[in-house]
């Protein structure tokens, strides 16, 4: 099944957090603190798998996890860290972060890109350790790693794009130019889901990629059908193939229809439905002379190439793709889009400090965050030195402020993930 769409979560490694130690050897009677530093943790890593064609395995498997950095230990020896997660893609794989919208990477001519970032490892005792706090009995947690909700959307790398309404003629074309073998038949919508074929000319083994869109209806633009799926694979095309049935056969006007795809070009992109345009008008062993010149005519007036030909038995075709790769010499490559996301790492053991809630119950106020908890595994609430430090944090965020603000009164009991302690001023 093709599937260009999908929406994931990651969630790089966090941070080992630092050890809390000291040294310890025989006839040493009091050594310093020892405690190391935690490992970074995995990055998630979005790899090109040029073997993959579709989004379909995100379709089973929605949530991706790094591994978390080992914390640090005694000896100054630093946590192992944490194992980077490696996610294949298709070339041609854009991510979005999914709240903004705001494009992360653009997976076309990049091999690898680091999605989410993982946190640094936090510090050990041995570097809080002074004149003056020689057995220092805290240490910082490592720095969360970033995660994201994802949208991934496929839009295919082609040179050469192929339009037109169903049973033009599109997918017997690109079988007879490349080898790509689209299966054929006499009915609307033979095609459900684009194909690419490489073709290749000159004795220089020079290729070039074309992709049969299915077949486009009036109102695509709008998400008529599977109008917004087939629209996506054209944006990135440099040159567009009009394919057209000249004949009429169906019923329908082969100005009508030309004008009709491209408005769904223009309504979907101002900019695509000024793209480069070559008129191929198929089927013209079922076309009178008389249809022929007045589609040629109304075509070359508006200055676009046109070439009459029989995709069934190729007549016409190498005229057509000769002029493909005339145009494609003087246009500019594929388009990629730019990185919009900026990547901010919070700081070690803080994250986001905005995010928190207190509530008041029985005289109790309870404080909850996420990152507070991942800081209290860090300290030592029997040492003075640790309790100090944990407060510089609460104060910092505001948690001290907002207290005050809720009318706590010095004496009253606050609650922190179960570790209670009576608030003084």
């Amino acid at each position: 099944m093709f599937i260009d769409r999908a929406t994931i979560f990651v969630k790089a490694g966090n941070g080992g957090n630092g050890a809390v130690s000291f040294h310890r050897e025989k006839y040493v009677a009091a050594g310093g603190p020892d405690g190391g530093d935690g490992g970074r943790g995995g990055d998630v890593i979005f790899v090109v798998d040029k073997n993959l064609n579709t989004l379909e395995k995100f379709r089973y498997k929605k949530k991706y996890q790094a591994e978390h950095g080992a914390p640090g230990s005694s000896r100054n020896c630093t946590g192992r860290s944490g194992q980077d997660l490696i996610i294949p893609v298709p070339e041609g794989t854009i991510v979005r972060e999914a709240e903004s919208g705001q494009i992360m990477a653009d997976l076309s001519g990049v091999d690898r890109v680091i999605i989410a970032k993982g946190g640094k490892g936090g510090a050990g005792n041995q570097h809080f350790a002074t004149s003056t706090r020689q057995i220092p009995r805290f240490a910082k947690p490592g720095v969360p790693g970033e995660s994201f909700t994802l949208q991934l959307e496929l839009k295919l790398l082609a040179d050469v794009g192929l339009v037109g309404f169903p049973n033009v003629g599109k997918s017997t074309l690109i079988s007879m130019v490349s080898g790509a073998k689209p299966k054929i038949a006499n009915y609307h919508f033979t095609t459900l889901s684009p194909i690419l074929g490489v073709v290749s000319y000159g004795e220089e083994g020079k290729t070039f990629v074309m992709a049969d869109i299915p077949g486009l209806v009036e109102g695509a633009s709008e998400g008529v059908g599977l109008g917004h799926d087939f629209l996506r694979h054209v944006d990135r095309c440099r040159l567009i193939i009009h394919v057209v049935d000249v004949s009429g056969i169906e019923g329908r006007d082969p100005i009508e229809d030309f004008e009709k795809i491209n408005f769904e070009l223009r309504n979907f992109d101002e900019e695509l439905g000024s793209r480069p345009q070559i008129v191929a008008a198929n089927k013209c062993d079922l076309a009178t002379e008389e249809q022929i010149e007045r589609f040629r005519q109304y075509i070359e007036t508006k200055g676009i190439p046109f070439f009459p030909i029989i995709a069934a038995s190729r007549t016409g075709v190498k005229e057509l793709i000769q002029e493909v790769i005339d145009q494609l010499q003087t246009l500019p490559p594929v388009r990629v889009y730019e990185t919009e996301y900026v990547h901010e790492l919070p700081k070690a053991g803080l994250g986001d400090r905005s995010k928190y809630e207190i509530t008041e119950e029985n005289g109790i106020f309870y404080v909850e965050a996420d990152w507070l908890e991942q800081i209290l595994s860090t300290v030592n609430m029997d040492d003075y030195a640790s309790l100090q430090y944990f407060q510089r944090v609460l104060r910092d965020c505001g948690i001290i402020d907002k207290l005050d603000e809720m009318g706590i009164q010095e004496g009253q009991t606050v609650d922190i993930f179960g570790f209670q302690f009576e608030y003084i001023r």
